[in-house]
C-alpha cells in the first residue's frame, strides 16, 4: 500500500510511512502487521471520551491566556471574523477550519508549551472537527458561541475565561450525549 500511495503521490515511501504514523497517532488510521493500514471508524463514543479532556485543557488555556499581561486577542478576533464570513457564504469547511484555528489560538495564547503539546498530541483538533461536523449547529450560532471566550480573555478574567471555554466544549458534548442516548433507545426498541 505504501508503494502504491507513494507512486500516486509522486514521492518516496518514507513520507507516506511518516504520514501514516501521524494519522495513526491521531487515531484516524489503524495498522496491523502484515495486513496494512486502514481508516479507523470514528463515532460518538470516541468523541465522548475526548470532551472531558478537551474541556479541562481549554479551560486551563483560557485561564492562562486571561492571566497574561501581554495577552493579545487579535488572533482570536481574526478567527472569529473568518468564521462569521464563512457562515455568510455557508462554507462549512472554511468555518470549521477557523473554529479549529480559534481553539488552537487560545491554547497558544496561554503561552504554555506543555499545554500546547498536550493539546496537539491528543489530536483535540481532529475530534473537534468531527464533533462540529456531526452536531449541525446553525453556522451563525457556531461563530457566536466563541464571543464570550474572547470577551473574558480580553477582560483579563481568568475564572470567567476558563468557565466560558469549558461551557463551550460542554455545549457540543451535551448534543452528542443526547444523540447517543436517542440511538441507544432506538436500538433497544428494535
Amino acid at each position: 500500500m505504501e508503494t502504491r500511495l507513494a507512486r500516486e503521490l509522486g514521492t518516496s515511501q518514507a513520507p507516506v510511512r511518516e504520514a501514516l504514523r501521524d494519522l495513526q497517532s491521531l487515531r484516524l488510521v489503524e495498522s496491523e502487521p502484515f495486513r496494512g493500514a486502514r481508516v479507523r471508524g470514528v463515532d460518538d463514543s470516541h468523541l465522548l471520551a475526548v470532551f472531558p479532556v478537551r474541556a479541562a485543557l481549554e479551560d486551563l488555556a483560557a485561564r492562562e491566556a486571561a492571566r497574561r499581561e501581554d495577552r493579545d486577542v487579535a488572533p482570536l478576533e481574526r478567527e472569529l471574523d473568518a468564521m462569521r464570513k464563512a457562515a455568510e457564504r455557508e462554507d462549512w469547511r472554511t468555518q470549521i477550519a477557523h473554529d479549529l484555528g480559534f481553539h488552537r489560538a487560545v491554547v497558544e495564547l496561554a503561552g504554555n508549551e506543555p499545554l500546547l503539546q498536550s493539546w496537539l498530541v491528543l489530536g483535540i483538533d481532529v475530534s473537534t472537527a468531527f464533533a462540529t461536523y456531526w452536531t449541525y449547529w446553525e453556522q451563525d450560532a457556531l461563530a457566536e458561541f466563541h464571543v464570550p471566550i474572547v470577551e473574558a480573555i480580553a477582560a483579563g478574567d481568568p475564572a470567567r475565561a476558563g468557565g466560558e471555554a469549558r461551557k463551550h466544549v460542554r455545549r457540543t458534548e451535551r448534543v452528542v450525549r443526547r444523540r447517543t442516548r436517542a440511538a441507544q433507545r432506538k436500538a433497544a426498541a428494535s
